[in-house]
């Protein structure tokens, strides 16, 4: 790894916003939610919930550009469950919605921790997601469509919450070196190591200030542990 790459990964880690997140709410087409998925990394957004739709998600990579590596989402089977884990994590919940009562997107202040609430492509936000929707807001249409496609709308309503963040200095904040930050920054700088040692169940190393793995033999140690895989797995680990 080099210092510059080394350094890069550094910049883009402090700069996540840990209190600013995304719910797609059975966001069914597949290029919608990658889309939306290389938007919050743009923006800083580590973590996206997403609501499984039902038929499930119909895969398209392109979008993301390699994105999916760098932003973690969390699957969930009903919308109560990341909203409620917002909402105790002290976010307001803003829902994209085209109800009578919703708001130009640009009146909200999303320098406080906040959760953005994305309906589906037909149907829009569910009725379940109702009782943890502090605001409803919308973007301003000039023509005779009724509303951007949901990843578009997302990316007008980020780039918004990006612009205020950035005036209020919220991208330079001190950063937490908590395990949250260490285990984000090894499975950023080390993928593979970090994907071997979930499937064997091992801890993460810790990391010098070159970002390497500090002690020396770790892997000759690890790899003693493990047990041996057969046929081309073995092959393919050597």
């Amino acid at each position: 790894m080099t210092p510059q790459r080394y350094q890069r990964v550094l910049a883009v880690l402090h700069a996540r916003q840990r209190d600013l997140t995304v719910v797609a709410d059975q966001v069914h087409k597949g290029q919608n939610l990658s889309a939306i998925t290389r938007t919050c990394d743009a923006v800083g957004i580590g973590v996206v919930h997403s609501v499984y739709p039902q038929g499930g998600y119909r895969a398209h990579k392109g979008t993301t550009m390699g994105a999916h590596k760098w932003v973690k989402t969390l699957v969930h089977r009903s919308v109560e469950e990341p909203l409620q884990a917002c909402r105790e994590a002290g976010m307001q919940v803003i829902a994209a919605d085209l109800s009578d009562d919703a708001v130009d997107y640009q009146s909200i202040d999303y320098t406080r921790p906040t959760a953005l609430l994305l309906g589906n492509e037909r149907d829009g936000v569910s009725a379940a997601a109702a009782p943890f929707i502090d605001r409803r807001i919308t973007v301003p249409m000039l023509g005779m469509v009724e509303s951007f496609n949901v990843s578009v709308a997302a990316a007008i309503i980020l780039a918004e919450a990006r612009r205020q963040r950035l005036a209020a200095g919220c991208y330079v904040r001190p950063v937490v070196h908590d395990a949250q930050y260490e285990q984000t920054l090894f499975e950023w700088l080390h993928p593979v190591l970090a994907r071997f040692c979930r499937e064997k169940q091992l801890p993460y190393p810790a990391l010098d200030e070159c970002g390497e793995v500090a002690e020396r033999g770790w892997h000759l140690r690890v790899k003693r542990r493990a047990p041996r895989r057969r046929g081309a797995a073995a092959a393919a680990e050597q």
